[in-house]
């Protein structure tokens, strides 16, 4: 099957769709106050680094999302150890206060679930470099969420990021993809994104009881969820894995 990769800035009218595009997230996962406030902005205010696929019938198959940032000013530096949520934040600071970016972070790649196992993420991850590239960039960073974590919910992150089969490539199959892009793991973001919610939430989201206090195995985290019913809340801290892209 073909696939048609297209900018969001070129085709504004495919907006509907692309942010229509069903995907596969669990739903806590879409519930980090961080990404909440700033990530639907990323269409409407950074059109440029939104791309999108679309198969032979037209339809949203996959889109990228990525943001400009500066990376290079003073108290930064250093990819953050707040990730997904930190990066977010300080692109749009930095448009707010017309900084010059220096750096592209990749926000999200997301294939629908019709569509997944075709190479889209490949294809979408390159395309990301590509539009980077052509923007006169000359890396692109990447707060990785490791896509087969979950199931080992208690494996320290650090042991789990750097793991590799007997080829020497990541163990992990979206860290691999990155790498086998030209990508190399930089460091772990510790507190990459962060749920806080009442355990009421929490029921409704997962289904499960959050009646114990302790850590809570829900499926889809990458590490447990902290949970203290006499305080009447719960917490999810997920780590990513920050790898770079030279251009």
């Amino acid at each position: 099957m073909k696939f048609k990769v297209s900018c969001l800035a070129d085709r504004p009218e495919m907006l509907g769709p692309v942010e229509g595009m069903p995907d596969t997230w669990a739903e806590f996962t879409t519930q980090d106050a961080v990404g909440n406030a700033h990530y639907p902005r990323i269409p409407v205010e950074f059109p440029e680094y939104v791309l999108f696929a679309q198969d032979e019938r037209g339809e949203v198959v996959a889109h990228a999302y990525s943001v400009p940032f500066v990376l290079r000013a003073e108290g930064r530096g250093e990819l953050p150890a707040r990730g997904w949520d930190q990066v977010l934040v300080w692109a749009f600071a930095d448009q707010r206060r017309g900084a010059r970016p220096d750096t592209v972070s990749a926000i999200s790649i997301v294939v629908a679930p019709h569509a997944q196992g075709l190479g889209l993420s490949g294809l979408m991850l390159s395309a990301m470099r590509d539009n980077a590239r052509a923007k006169g960039f000359g890396e692109v960073v990447a707060p990785v969420r490791p896509n087969a974590k979950h199931r080992e919910p208690h494996t320290p992150i650090e042991e789990y990021a750097h793991r590799v089969r007997e080829d020497g490539l990541p163990y992990d199959p979206w860290l691999r993809v990155h790498v086998r892009a030209g990508a190399s793991i930089e460091r772990v973001a510790p507190a990459s994104m962060t749920v806080a919610a009442s355990l009421a939430e929490w029921r409704r989201w997962t289904g499960l009881p959050f009646d114990a206090q302790g850590d809570i195995e829900v499926p889809g985290a990458l590490v447990p969820v902290r949970c203290e019913p006499d305080r009447d809340y719960a917490v999810y801290v997920e780590p990513n894995v920050w790898m770079r892209h030279p251009l």
